[in-house]
């Protein structure tokens, strides 16, 4: 069988897509993914030949009255006459959007051509895209339960949010921590990072945090997105906190492993692999994510006891240092906010994903089999 992803424009809608095409590759069917014009898709997917990829144009939503609306028109019927020459060449038999506009064209074009759509949103609350695209596919996946009450009427299945199979398994800690040439083993790592690009805000209130961190046992991976590296590299040196800074680290999972402890944005991607790796985290939520969706998805993983939630308003060097210092002192608290984060990973959700589509599929009488 042939399946078309549309995963771009984020890494959240990206990995978890790039997660999905594995597991399919892996039972032996034909994958295309379509991503943005974005310079993050074109990093995360250097080098994935097993996939067919093609780039759409990248659109937002703007205001209904505005001149940007009629660009967003033209953008939107260029992608969805692209994805139509896309299908009429690669015949797919089922389209799977992973969210954001970049997915609505591809959605229509399926329903155009009249084989099954799906999508997938991986937040507690659905942004403006997904519920446009969830309207006209066969069925919304979803990365959490709480999000089933914002498409009322529509088939919904929760499968959590597909991880990448690279991020499946640990790497030994110590080795972990000799990628970043970080080699004290009596230090606790913290890991930093504001999603595939980087947060400003994070970046910001951890600079100003460093001279309230006196003399933590500590050591950083700081990943900065594209623009901070230095001014971070910096702002370690002179706290004299060994620290391995980075715009992007493409193998994440060396991140995770050599990780005792997170600072992060609460995408679900994110949350998925901290879950995965049952780390305890601090989250400090986008504070413009669309529906203020990243806050939602922190409130989780705080009620549960895997995290601790802090608004970027109400996040100083003094704060953020407090919360911090708190957790690296309390080794019992550590582990127990790292008990509690690991019930929160969904197993196989890749999987799932996977074999829901290719069921629906097959049901739609294209005479496949199921491997």
């Amino acid at each position: 069988m042939k399946f078309v992803i549309a995963a771009g424009g984020t890494g959240g809608h990206l990995f978890p897509g790039l997660a999905v095409g594995e597991v399919l590759l892996a039972h032996g069917h034909q994958v295309m993914l379509l991503i943005s014009e974005k310079e993050i898709d074109a990093l995360a997917t250097q080098g994935r030949s097993e996939f067919r990829i093609e780039k759409l144009p990248g659109i937002g939503l703007p205001k209904l009255f505005s001149f940007a609306a009629l660009g967003f028109v033209n953008r939107f019927r260029s992608g969805l006459a692209r994805c139509l020459s896309l299908y009429r060449d690669f015949n797919p038999d089922a389209v799977i959007g992973m969210g954001g506009f970049t997915s609505t064209a591809p959605i229509l074009a399926g329903r155009f051509r009249k084989i099954p759509t799906f999508v997938h949103e991986s937040n507690a609350i659905p942004g403006k895209a997904n519920k446009v695209n969830a309207r006209i596919a066969r069925c919304v996946l979803l990365g959490f339960e709480e999000c089933a009450k914002y498409f009322p009427g529509q088939r919904c299945e929760v499968t959590g949010t597909p991880v990448r199979k690279t991020l499946v398994e640990r790497v030994a800690k110590q080795s972990a921590r000799e990628a970043f040439h970080l080699v004290d083993p009596n230090r606790t790592t913290l890991l930093v990072m504001g999603g595939s690009q980087g947060a400003r805000g994070i970046n910001e209130a951890m600079i100003a945090a460093l001279p309230h961190l006196g003399s933590a046992f500590l050591q950083v991976i700081h990943l900065t997105g594209p623009s901070e590296k230095a001014k971070l590299m910096e702002a370690y040196a002179a706290a004299g906190i060994p620290a391995s800074v980075s715009a992007f680290h493409h193998r994440m999972e060396e991140a995770y492993s050599a990780a005792d402890l997170v600072i992060a944005r609460s995408g679900a991607a994110s949350l998925t692999e901290i879950s995965h790796f049952a780390l305890p985290s601090i989250l400090i939520p986008y504070p413009y994510a669309a529906e203020d969706h990243q806050t939602l998805n922190a409130a989780i993983f705080e009620r549960a006891g895997a995290a601790l939630l802090l608004p970027e308003r109400e996040t100083t060097g003094a704060t953020l240092a407090a919360k911090l210092l708190d957790i690296l002192n309390d080794s019992a608290r550590r582990s127990e906010m790292s008990n509690q984060t690991a019930t929160l990973a969904a197993k196989d959700a890749a999987e799932r994903v996977a074999q829901i589509v290719l069921g629906r599929s097959l049901s739609s009488g294209n005479g496949a089999e199921l491997r």
